[in-house]
């Protein structure tokens, strides 16, 4: 009777012997709820010891992430190729805008790092001391800055929005938990990887950085449920982003809204510096939210004004939709709607409208405006100072381009993004933005009678 061959016989590969890990079955993915508890629940551990990290650490960390985004300049390019070639392959594939804000350039990965650098060297605000007063009993109140605590930071399209927001929140002691969209995956992922590696070897926790590496929008919508963990939300996109946030989230959300700016051009105007700023404003970068997308001319400098300044930004590309007047003063201008007023276009393209005076001026503002940036152009010291007084605006400018509505250009540092929020913050959120205050108390043995 034939012996049964042993189960290691080497003739039969198929029954060669099976290690103990390999009979432990799989573990199953984890949902997209699990996945986020996991992500949050790291965060708040994190945040107790990032708030008490020195400014000498923090500062390290910050100077190690921008080395790091600069020597890993070719593999975050070749990240955000894929994000562009998915980008161009898809129905929004001829918006220029928005690849333009999707794509990276050895120079804007050269920004983002000199941004990391620029944060390194502004004054750290968690600690400061704000006010201190003392009471009839001798006691001594005051109080002092500290971080948020955990921010969830919801963005789509500008990969650079990963660094700035790391870096920003980092210094003031908060933890991020960042959630781009979908089209810029594959770039956050490379820039968030260098900023989370260069800052644990700087000695920050695990932890403070984080990126939702998932991009269904269920994730999104778990991560705005978790109150519990997370201490604010600021979302910066399009409008159909903001509703749904504001609308889903149980987190108190602090709003980076749509830009629909203005400029109008007053009847005292220096026309020569009107046109410089006008220029600038619409031209310079127009997928930005504090690029000019409505310009407002008083009737009586349009004919001086329009003709010249339609030309040269005709010249430069921009589609200029004029009211009426307009039209007939510049004949490059084309009639524009209704809605154009409203509209927020982030691309070469201007709504123009002559105005009796700068109280019509003021009054289109109020309707069509999205409270974010206002300028006027004017040499009459009363009517800008009631301009600055009476337009309502995270920022209101006279004699300078709504570009400037800029943390970096008002010696912020890097930011977050531009508050539309009255709550809180309002304008450029940078370092102090991103912290609360709390009581403390001195006291030599008070009690209350």
């Amino acid at each position: 009777m034939d012996t049964q061959a042993p189960l290691t016989d080497a003739s039969d590969a198929s029954l060669e012997p099976v290690s103990p890990e390999a009979l432990v079955p799989e573990a199953p993915p984890k949902t997209n709820k699990e996945y986020i508890e996991d992500l949050v629940k790291q965060a708040r551990s994190a945040a107790g010891k990032l708030a008490s990290l020195s400014t000498t650490v923090k500062n390290q960390a910050l100077l190690a992430m921008a080395d790091g985004l600069e020597a890993k300049t070719d593999e975050i390019l070749a990240a955000n190729e894929e994000d562009l070639k998915a980008f161009e392959e898809g129905e929004k594939g001829k918006d220029k805008a928005f690849a333009d804000r999707l794509r990276l350039t050895p120079e804007r990965i050269a920004e983002m790092a000199k941004g990391l650098r620029e944060v390194a060297k502004l004054p750290d605000p968690v600690g400061e001391s704000l006010k201190m007063w003392q009471r009839p009993n001798g006691m001594l109140v005051g109080r002092v800055r500290v971080p948020i605590g955990v921010i969830g930071i919801i963005y789509e399209s500008r990969p650079n929005v990963t660094a700035d927001s790391a870096a920003l929140c980092l210094k003031s002691g908060n933890v991020c938990i960042l959630r781009g969209g979908s089209e810029a995956i594959h770039s956050n992922r490379a820039i968030a990887a260098v900023l989370a590696e260069a800052a644990e070897k700087a000695g920050v926790p695990a932890g403070a950085v984080s990126l939702v590496d998932r991009t269904d929008r269920e994730v999104a919508l778990e991560l705005l449920k978790q109150d519990q963990y997370v201490d604010l939300i600021i979302p910066r996109g399009g409008e159909s982003l903001m509703k749904t946030v504001t609308e889903e989230s149980r987190i108190p959300v602090i709003k980076h809204d749509k830009g629909i700016c203005h400029t109008y051009v007053d009847m005292d105007a220096d026309l020569a510096m009107a046109k410089t700023v006008c220029i600038n404003a619409k031209v310079q970068r127009p997928s930005t939210c504090n690029a000019m997308e409505a310009l407002l001319v008083h009737e009586k400098v349009a004919k001086a004004f329009l003709p010249e300044l339609v030309k040269e930004l005709s010249e430069a590309g921009v589609e200029v939709r004029g009211c009426a007047k307009t039209c007939q003063i510049a004949p490059e201008a084309k009639p524009a709607s209704e809605e154009d007023y409203g509209r927020e276009f982030l691309a070469l393209i201007l709504a123009v409208k002559v105005v009796k005076n700068m109280d019509e001026a003021m009054e289109h503002i109020v309707k069509y405006g999205s409270r974010h940036t206002e300028a006027i152009i004017t040499n009459d010291y009363g009517r800008g100072l009631r301009f600055l007084r009476e337009v309502d605006a995270s920022a209101v400018m006279i004699n300078a381009s709504t570009r400037l509505n800029d943390g970096y250009q008002f010696g912020l540092g890097a930011e977050i993004g531009i508050s539309t929020t009255r709550i809180h913050a309002r304008g450029p959120m940078g370092l102090e933005e991103l912290t609360c205050s709390k009581f403390v108390v001195y006291g030599s043995g008070q009690v209350r009678e």
